[in-house]
């Protein structure tokens, strides 16, 4: 292969080395960051039988827990689900060191229930070291990536800090906020990473930019810690966990998870006006008033600073005090995200109730990180501008550690297909949370850092916390990622859950029955189960004494029969839909065309569809400023020429 000169200074000193055989190594993938994305795409592409590297400036902070100590929530709780059902570590490690399992939105339906854990953040951080040490193929270097390696853009591998050479056929980027990172506690600022990270990663930024890579600065933040025994609970309010056997991962056993009663619970408390009376008055401190060029923030996780301003008219907002590990006396002060002067923080923090003696373990700070443009990838998570160069994370525009782990797992996935000449696996949004991200990303302009919701999901009650295996695993299993034992007691379980289903229908009442209770029918009517279940009154438990087969299920097996026959119309309505709009996704754009021969396009929708550049008519559908009269046209011009 030729060496095309690369627009590093130093190509010509990188390509001597690269042919040295005393100084590089040679593996198939290389993964270049240890927090939760680079962990799920290390393992998943290990798993799937490849030599592999994860590459992290200290692996003792693998699995590191910056932020909150949680896993789960709204939306992000299901997609954790996903990526256990896809043979991801994220559930199973969240299951295993928790301090409190709680079912989120439960006044709600189905499809916005969610499962939040509260972890022990070391532990997490030690179950997935722990994890990685042991995995077949997979090599931790504890090292800096200095440069990418590409030739003719396509990627080769990577050169470390000591330059050392290791090739790939496949880098996946999962920096996380260690792009050119900046740290604000006031005025105060430094050049390093989460929990004052010394070493960061620069170079590569230069690099992705020489190579037309758009990169936007975008910021996010962290809440102070505080001492446990300096906090009064007494006023506090207790919010404890949900008493149902809740996990997040097929993998756990529920008779080693954490009992109910053994759970710690987490605090509610509100800010008050005085709280809110410091902060205006020192508001010209936080970076995000006095800084025009600061990075832009999370819109739904704001700090406490934003939140006042962004909603003057709140006389409150709620924070939450959460335990971080059982071997910490530290509490972390979930919704207090803030950027303002440490002497600040601490007036603020007095204002409390229950805080007003508090001392503080590591105060709150902002940090600003360089991402790339996510259009400038592909449906596969793959960049448009280098061949076999991924990314996942933060990186691409994410934030949350759910958000991040479900990209690194199918860009694992992903980057093995390539090496293989297989086609990707790419999730549609009514399949799961996952695809509706990635899809998200890929087609949307990410103008603020994107956090998973459930009203990004049209198909929702689809893409629920208890239907996730059915949804997934014969994916799973088409991937090789799912045993033969596995897929044949997932398939017994699912003809278990039919054959119930089937007898509930068969299963017919008379209202005037003793057995049948609290029932507003009219007298003498004839019911069957199924129509009985499908009033609130009753659960499936209830009809335990006419099918004793339902103890064979899980929780979670009996809540899908439940839900599926509850919300059987609604559920039927988003099916009959899917199939309607199939017709678009099922209407590939091939990946050669060229727009500007498309007559009586749109000139926006001309320069958005060669931007994002949509594999199907139903992507885009989705691309904002693509309109319905475009997708005629394109759809006319694709059948024209007979693509």
């Amino acid at each position: 292969m030729k060496w095309k000169k690369s627009p590093n200074d130093n190509s010509a000193d990188i390509y001597s080395k690269f042919t040295k055989k005393d100084n590089f190594r040679k593996l198939d993938i290389v993964i270049i960051g240890g927090g939760h994305a680079g962990i799920e795409a290390s393992l998943i592409s290990a798993r799937l039988g490849h030599k592999v590297a994860l590459i992290t400036l200290d692996k003792n902070k693998i699995g590191l827990m910056p932020c909150n100590p949680s896993v789960g929530g709204s939306a992000k709780g299901i997609v954790v689900r996903e990526i256990d059902a896809l043979g991801g570590e994220m559930g199973k490690a969240a299951d295993a060191t928790a301090l409190q399992f709680k079912l989120l939105n439960t006044s709600g339906g189905p499809a916005i229930q969610a499962l939040r854990v509260q972890s022990d953040k070391v532990a997490y951080a030690r179950y997935m070291q722990r994890v990685i040490s042991k995995q077949k193929n997979l090599t931790v270097i504890e090292n800096l990536v200095k440069n990418l390696l590409i030739v003719d853009n396509k990627i080769q591998g990577v050169e470390l800090n000591n330059n050392e050479i290791v090739y790939a056929q496949a880098v996946v980027l999962t920096t996380g906020t260690y792009l050119q990172p900046i740290t604000y506690k006031g005025q105060e600022t430094k050049n390093e990473g989460p929990d004052g990270e010394k070493k960061v990663v620069n170079n590569i930024s230069q690099q992705l930019k020489k190579f037309g890579f758009r990169l936007k600065r975008f910021k996010t933040g962290t809440s102070p810690r505080i001492f446990r025994d300096s906090i009064n609970f007494t006023n506090l309010k207790i919010e404890p966990g949900t008493d149902l056997p809740l996990r997040f991962s097929s993998r756990s056993n529920h008779l080693t998870l954490l009992p109910f009663r053994e759970q710690l619970p987490c605090y509610l408390l509100y800010t008050n006006d005085k709280t809110h009376q410091i902060i205006r008055k020192n508001c010209h401190l936080s970076p995000i008033f006095y800084k025009k060029d600061i990075g832009t923030g999370p819109r739904y996780c704001p700090s406490i600073e934003d939140k006042i301003f962004r909603f003057a008219d709140k006389e409150r907002h709620q924070t939450f005090l959460e335990p971080e590990s059982r071997e910490l006396d530290t509490i972390y002060i979930q919704g207090l995200s803030t950027s303002l002067p440490v002497e600040i923080q601490a007036e603020v923090l007095k204002t409390l109730p229950g805080l007003e003696k508090v001392r503080v373990q590591k105060w709150g700070y902002a940090i600003e990180y360089d991402v790339i443009d996510s259009t400038q990838l592909k449906i596969n998570l793959e960049t448009k501008l280098i061949d076999g160069l991924f990314s996942a994370g933060q990186i691409n525009g994410t934030t949350g550690y759910e958000e991040a782990a479900a990209q690194g797992i199918i860009v694992g996935i992903n980057a093995s297909r390539k090496i293989r000449g297989q086609q990707p696996l790419i999730l549609k949004r009514e399949q799961a949370y996952i695809g509706v991200l990635i899809e998200d990303l890929v087609t949307k302009e990410i103008t603020d850092p994107y956090r998973l919701l459930t009203s990004r999901a049209e198909y929702r009650l689809l893409l629920r916390h208890d239907n996730v295996y059915a949804r997934l695993w014969p994916i799973t299993y088409q991937l090789g990622l799912l045993n033969r034992q596995q897929w044949n007691s997932f398939r017994q379980k699912q003809q278990l859950q039919e054959k119930i289903t089937q007898k509930l229908q068969d299963l017919i009442f008379n209202t005037n029955d003793q057995k049948i209770f609290c029932l507003s029918v009219p007298p003498e009517k004839r019911v069957s189960g199924h129509e009985l279940l499908k009033n609130n009154k009753f659960s499936l438990i209830d009809f335990r004494p006419w099918l004793p087969e339902i103890e064979k299920l899980s929780w979670e097996e009996q809540r899908e029969i439940e839900v599926n026959v509850k919300y059987e119309g609604y559920i039927k309505r988003q099916l009959v839909e899917v199939q309607k709009l199939s017709q678009y996704e099922n209407k590939l754009i091939p990946p050669t065309i060229d727009y500007s021969r498309v007559d009586n396009l749109a000139y926006e929708a001309r320069e958005k569809l060669n931007k994002i550049r949509p594999t199907s008519l139903g992507q885009a559908r989705r691309i904002a400023g693509v309109n319905p009269t475009d997708i005629q046209v394109l759809n006319y011009y694709l059948k024209k020429n007979i693509w």
